[in-house]
């Protein structure tokens, strides 16, 4: 059976996160309100000053995606995400591509688990040569139309669920696989795999790394750091 190489992708691979970069592009293009960013300005100040966690940030940028998407094309959303790809395609962590490269050309299956949109992070994955991407999927509705909701949500929230589910459709195995994350939200999949990698790891996700010995990376500007 084929050996596998789970990866996140937002902070691991790319250096930014696919929603924030969707819900900025949404706003420039008053697709969303101005005012969209009132819904978590607050959480981005405090994460920038370092007063606030990322988790926070990130997790009001989803809520406020969430409630304006509803109504939304299908279309435009396919157009404005292509687009934010194609111009943020190499956007990435050194270290991370080229492990993805190293992995492809050794024979793994490459699969992606995402918080972000599939539709964008299918996009963004082919490019990098990845064989299988789990993302949240958008319930469309009558016109294409974006109802707000999200399709089994609650097996995407937990990462080990997509991997089980893989591991049954996709013929791979878990024996020699690797993963790669970066917050807590990673843990499960981690847990998992021969080779749990933590790749810029936020506080929590660093300290239970320390706890189990598992392996640290930070690329921070141009050098690769192994705690």
């Amino acid at each position: 059976m084929q050996k596998v190489a789970i990866f996140d992708i937002d902070g691991t691979i790319f250096r930014s996160s696919m929603v924030i970069e969707l819900v900025e592009a949404f706003i420039e293009n008053d697709i969303f309100p101005k005012s969209v960013r009132k819904e978590y300005d607050k959480e981005y100040r405090m994460w920038f000053e370092r007063e606030g966690e990322y988790e926070e940030y990130i997790n009001s940028v989803v809520k406020a995606f969430m409630k304006n998407i509803k109504g939304l094309h299908y279309g435009v959303f396919k157009d404005i995400s292509k687009k934010i790809i194609d111009n943020q395609q190499n956007r990435v962590y050194k270290y991370t591509r080229d492990l993805v490269t190293k992995l492809k050309n050794e024979g793994y299956f490459l699969l992606a688990i995402s918080q972000s949109p599939k539709a964008m992070v299918d996009e963004f994955c082919k490019k990098l040569g990845f064989d299988k991407v789990y993302g949240r999927i958008y319930e469309i509705g009558p016109q294409d139309l974006f109802t707000g909701s999200v399709v089994d949500e609650h097996l995407i929230m937990n990462k080990a669920n997509i991997v089980y589910r893989a591991l049954e459709k996709e013929g791979i195995s878990l024996e020699g696989s690797i993963g790669v994350g970066d917050t807590e939200g990673d843990i499960p999949l981690l847990e998992l795999v021969e080779e749990p990698i933590c790749f810029n790891p936020n506080n929590k996700l660093y300290k239970h790394a320390k706890r189990l010995g598992w392996k640290i990376v930070v690329e921070r500007k141009d050098v690769i750091y192994f705690l």
